[in-house]
Protein backbone atom coordinates (compact mmCIF):
# COMPACT_ATOMS: atom_id res chain seq x y z
CA UNK A 1 0.00 0.00 0.00
CA UNK A 2 1.36 3.47 -0.89
CA UNK A 3 1.66 6.27 1.58
CA UNK A 4 -0.90 8.68 2.24
CA UNK A 5 -0.18 12.01 0.26
CA UNK A 6 -2.16 14.72 2.23
CA UNK A 7 0.65 14.35 5.08
CA UNK A 8 4.33 15.22 5.23
CA UNK A 9 6.92 13.53 6.94
CA UNK A 10 6.06 15.13 10.27
CA UNK A 11 2.52 13.91 10.02
CA UNK A 12 1.08 17.61 9.31
CA UNK A 13 -1.82 17.91 6.71
CA UNK A 14 -0.76 19.19 3.56
CA UNK A 15 -2.15 19.86 -0.21
CA UNK A 16 -0.18 17.67 -2.70
CA UNK A 17 2.42 19.61 -4.76
CA UNK A 18 1.15 17.97 -8.50
CA UNK A 19 2.97 21.09 -10.34
CA UNK A 20 5.59 18.74 -12.14
CA UNK A 21 3.10 16.71 -13.14
CA UNK A 22 1.54 17.17 -16.86
CA UNK A 23 -2.04 16.87 -17.51
CA UNK A 24 -3.61 13.82 -18.85
CA UNK A 25 -6.62 12.74 -19.94
CA UNK A 26 -8.68 11.58 -16.44
CA UNK A 27 -12.12 10.06 -15.73
CA UNK A 28 -13.81 8.90 -12.68
CA UNK A 29 -17.23 7.62 -11.92
CA UNK A 30 -19.30 7.17 -8.70
CA UNK A 31 -22.36 5.77 -7.24
CA UNK A 32 -24.70 6.55 -4.69
CA UNK A 33 -28.06 5.06 -3.73
CA UNK A 34 -31.32 6.33 -2.45
CA UNK A 35 -33.46 4.09 -0.54
CA UNK A 36 -37.25 5.38 -0.72
CA UNK A 37 -40.78 3.85 -0.01
CA UNK A 38 -42.52 2.82 -3.77
CA UNK A 39 -45.24 5.63 -2.46
CA UNK A 40 -42.48 7.95 -2.91
CA UNK A 41 -40.81 7.13 -5.87
CA UNK A 42 -44.79 6.72 -7.64
CA UNK A 43 -44.82 10.74 -6.01
CA UNK A 44 -42.09 11.73 -7.91
CA UNK A 45 -43.99 12.99 -10.88
CA UNK A 46 -46.08 15.51 -9.02
CA UNK A 47 -43.62 17.11 -6.49
CA UNK A 48 -44.77 20.75 -6.58
CA UNK A 49 -41.08 22.24 -6.09
CA UNK A 50 -40.22 20.49 -9.29
CA UNK A 51 -38.67 17.32 -11.23
CA UNK A 52 -36.37 16.02 -8.32
CA UNK A 53 -34.09 14.05 -10.57
CA UNK A 54 -33.35 17.14 -12.80
CA UNK A 55 -32.75 19.21 -9.64
CA UNK A 56 -30.45 16.54 -8.74
CA UNK A 57 -28.64 16.59 -11.91
CA UNK A 58 -27.85 20.52 -11.71
CA UNK A 59 -27.09 20.19 -7.94
CA UNK A 60 -24.58 17.49 -8.67
CA UNK A 61 -23.04 19.24 -11.75
CA UNK A 62 -22.27 22.06 -9.63
CA UNK A 63 -21.08 20.30 -6.55
CA UNK A 64 -18.79 18.80 -8.96
CA UNK A 65 -17.20 21.88 -9.88
CA UNK A 66 -17.25 23.57 -6.48
CA UNK A 67 -15.45 19.96 -4.75
CA UNK A 68 -12.18 22.04 -4.65
CA UNK A 69 -13.99 24.61 -2.15
CA UNK A 70 -15.38 21.70 -0.21
CA UNK A 71 -12.69 18.96 0.63
CA UNK A 72 -10.41 20.88 1.76
CA UNK A 73 -7.25 19.58 0.26
CA UNK A 74 -8.75 18.85 -2.83
CA UNK A 75 -6.94 21.21 -6.29
CA UNK A 76 -9.57 22.91 -8.47
CA UNK A 77 -9.01 21.23 -11.39
CA UNK A 78 -10.53 22.02 -15.27
CA UNK A 79 -13.81 19.72 -15.66
CA UNK A 80 -14.41 19.33 -19.51
CA UNK A 81 -17.77 16.96 -18.60
CA UNK A 82 -19.87 16.00 -15.60
CA UNK A 83 -22.82 13.45 -16.54
CA UNK A 84 -25.45 12.35 -13.84
CA UNK A 85 -27.94 9.88 -14.35
CA UNK A 86 -30.37 7.89 -12.47
CA UNK A 87 -31.79 4.54 -12.53
CA UNK A 88 -35.32 3.99 -10.51
CA UNK A 89 -35.68 1.11 -9.02
CA UNK A 90 -38.37 -0.71 -6.63
CA UNK A 91 -36.33 -0.07 -3.70
CA UNK A 92 -35.08 3.56 -4.72
CA UNK A 93 -32.79 5.45 -7.20
CA UNK A 94 -29.24 4.51 -7.97
CA UNK A 95 -27.28 7.98 -8.57
CA UNK A 96 -24.85 7.52 -11.39
CA UNK A 97 -22.18 10.53 -11.95
CA UNK A 98 -18.79 11.05 -14.57
CA UNK A 99 -16.67 13.41 -14.40
CA UNK A 100 -14.20 14.01 -16.97
CA UNK A 101 -11.05 16.69 -17.06
CA UNK A 102 -7.31 16.67 -18.16
CA UNK A 103 -5.07 17.85 -15.23
CA UNK A 104 -2.48 16.62 -12.86
CA UNK A 105 -4.89 14.98 -10.49
CA UNK A 106 -7.65 12.90 -10.31
CA UNK A 107 -11.09 13.65 -10.50
CA UNK A 108 -12.21 10.82 -8.30
CA UNK A 109 -13.48 13.65 -5.39
CA UNK A 110 -15.39 15.47 -7.49
CA UNK A 111 -17.23 12.04 -9.20
CA UNK A 112 -17.77 11.45 -5.33
CA UNK A 113 -19.31 14.50 -4.71
CA UNK A 114 -21.36 14.95 -7.56
CA UNK A 115 -23.33 11.81 -6.35
CA UNK A 116 -23.77 12.74 -2.67
CA UNK A 117 -25.16 15.56 -3.55
CA UNK A 118 -27.21 14.51 -6.14
CA UNK A 119 -28.46 11.78 -3.51
CA UNK A 120 -29.00 14.87 -0.82
CA UNK A 121 -30.88 16.83 -3.30
CA UNK A 122 -33.32 14.11 -3.82
CA UNK A 123 -33.79 13.32 -0.17
CA UNK A 124 -34.44 17.17 0.44
CA UNK A 125 -36.47 17.48 -2.36
CA UNK A 126 -38.87 14.44 -1.25
CA UNK A 127 -38.04 14.54 2.29
CA UNK A 128 -42.04 16.40 3.27
CA UNK A 129 -43.39 12.79 2.34
CA UNK A 130 -41.23 10.44 4.41
CA UNK A 131 -38.24 11.17 6.68
CA UNK A 132 -37.30 7.60 6.61
CA UNK A 133 -35.39 7.76 3.06
CA UNK A 134 -32.19 7.04 3.39
CA UNK A 135 -28.59 7.71 1.60
CA UNK A 136 -25.83 4.41 1.42
CA UNK A 137 -23.57 2.93 -0.66
CA UNK A 138 -21.76 6.05 -1.84
CA UNK A 139 -18.77 4.40 -3.63
CA UNK A 140 -16.23 5.12 -6.36
CA UNK A 141 -17.34 2.79 -9.74
CA UNK A 142 -13.80 3.09 -11.81
CA UNK A 143 -11.22 5.74 -12.41
CA UNK A 144 -8.65 6.06 -15.04
CA UNK A 145 -5.36 8.04 -16.36
CA UNK A 146 -2.74 9.65 -13.69
CA UNK A 147 0.21 7.58 -11.89
CA UNK A 148 -1.37 5.17 -9.99
CA UNK A 149 -3.11 3.84 -13.14
CA UNK A 150 -6.87 2.57 -13.72
CA UNK A 151 -9.00 1.09 -11.07
CA UNK A 152 -12.79 -0.95 -11.42
CA UNK A 153 -14.63 -1.54 -8.71
CA UNK A 154 -15.10 -5.37 -7.92
CA UNK A 155 -18.70 -6.24 -7.97
CA UNK A 156 -18.02 -8.11 -4.79
CA UNK A 157 -16.64 -5.54 -2.98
Amino acid sequence: MSKLSHYDDSGAARMVDISAKAPTARVARAHAFVRMSPEVLAALPNNPKGDPLEVARIAAILAAKRTWELIPLCHQIPLAQVDVDFRIEASGIRVFTVVVCAAGTGAEMEALTAASVAALTIYDMTKALDKAIEISELYLLSKSGGKSGDYERSTNA
